[in-house]
């Protein structure tokens, strides 16, 4: 009776580890083809995985809190639904474990009496998750021994290191035994009003990867300053009939991004990416719009084969991708392959923002907010208009101060030429 594996899916194109937060299935439990077995989180997007396999859960080999790497097994999936498995069986890791320890403990029992808690060494077992958490924050796991924790079978897991962390817990060991603090320790000093509050997974995973872009990619920024002001009289007079047609809100977003995508086919060497020595110009624009998620920060949808769609079509992709993306509906193949980004700060009442490249992009631009201000007019007249920043921040392996100006440069020309009569 074959043993099927479940591995950890690729959850994006530059990401490389997920986060399991929740387990729909224990060991011994039935599954089928296509049923949600757990659900995994990174820092674009909380995702419900569907088993690839019907049978029966063999094991878990990983707990609900630990982050893994993509392509690791995660679980085993006997694909004999008649087979008859032990629900209360350990997992391989925890096999493994018992295994490593047993002899140990038995060494130490025959040598010298047990370790006492005042030791500084505890004697139970804990996951490496926790083992981690509790080095990063100074604690000695001596200090855990004495709480049940909500775990199977009374395991301190995640949650209850964080509950311990919030009711103020701290390590007893002595100097030779506490660990040393991780540079992650809390710059704060014994007696200040602070609270302490543990990142989620998401937000833990976009701080790794905005340090992880900065460490790749040369980052260069180009300011433009855009007058939007026929584009704002336009929406001005045609929003509420596009609401009534639509259905939704026509913002200034999807006419930025037509005017990329136009730019983005003039200038390929901006819709691409580095792999080694190598540069890859890719032949369809796949634009990615960064999305405010409340309380997960921002994920980015992409839009496949934009410069497929005329200006209704890149509203309407809008709309689809950024309503599922906020109930967290958004399909795994919806958040990869994005050559370009784009986001709009300027919806935050930003006035202009030097966003950071999504790897393995090379390029990322965005908008800040429409504001009237006085300018001198082409005639030397001065006048009141609708002006926008906008910034395009780019990989200096690839692109230079010229190419990035000169990209810049289209899309400013691009929104001060756009033609509203053939716009919808």
């Amino acid at each position: 009776m074959a043993k099927q594996e479940l591995i950890m899916p690729q959850m994006g194109e530059s990401i490389t580890t997920g986060t399991i937060t929740k387990w729909n299935k224990a060991a011994g439990d039935k599954v089928e083809i296509d049923e949600i077995i757990l659900e995994i989180s990174t820092d674009k997007v909380e995702s419900e995985i569907p088993s690839p396999f019907s049978g029966r859960i063999a094991s878990l080999l990983f707990e609900e809190g630990e982050t893994i790497d993509v392509g690791k097994v995660i679980a085993l999936i006997e694909d004999d639904d008649s087979a008859a498995l032990d629900t209360a069986a350990p997992s391989k890791k925890e096999e493994a474990s018992s295994a490593k320890a047993a002899p140990a403990a038995a060494e130490k029992k025959s040598a010298a009496p047990q370790a006492s808690s005042n030791s500084g060494k505890s004697n139970k077992f804990y996951t490496p998750l926790v083992r981690k958490m509790a080095k990063e924050n100074g604690i000695n796991l001596v200090d855990l021994d004495h709480l049940e924790g909500s775990g199977a079978g009374g395991r301190f897991n995640k949650s209850d290191f964080e509950k311990f962390l919030k009711s103020g817990g701290k390590s007893s060991g002595g100097s030779s035994s506490r660990p040393t603090p991780s540079v992650t320790t809390p710059a704060f000093r014994p007696g200040e009003r602070v609270e302490i509050i543990p990142m989620d997974n998401m937000r833990k995973m976009i701080a790794q990867n905005m340090v992880a872009s900065k460490l790749t990619s040369p980052h260069v920024n180009s300011v433009d300053e855009v007058d939007m002001t026929h584009l704002v009289k336009f929406r001005e007079g045609f929003k509420h009939q596009f609401q009534k047609q639509e259905g939704f809100k026509l913002t200034y977003t999807p006419f930025i991004m037509k005017a990329i995508i136009d730019a983005l086919q003039e200038h390929p060497y901006v819709n691409a990416s580095v792999d080694g020595n190598n540069i890859v110009l890719k032949k369809d624009i796949n634009l990615g719009c960064a999305v405010a998620v409340p309380g997960n920060g921002l994920i980015v949808p992409v839009i496949k084969n934009a410069e497929s769609l005329n200006m209704l079509g890149i509203c309407r992709a809008l709309q689809d991708l950024a309503t599922r993306a906020r109930a967290k509906k958004l399909k795994l193949e919806e958040l990869q392959g994005g050559t370009f980004t784009f986001s709009n700060v300027g919806s935050f009442g930003t006035v202009l923002a030097t966003p950071i490249i999504l790897q393995p992009q090379v390029g990322i631009m965005a908008a800040g907010v429409i504001k009237k201000r006085v300018a001198v007019m082409p005639d030397d007249s001065i006048g009141i208009r609708s002006m926008m920043f906008l910034t395009h921040s780019y990989d200096h392996r690839l692109v230079d101060g010229e190419l990035g100006g000169k990209f810049l440069a289209s899309v400013r020309n691009n929104l001060h030429n756009m033609d509203t009569d053939e716009m919808f």
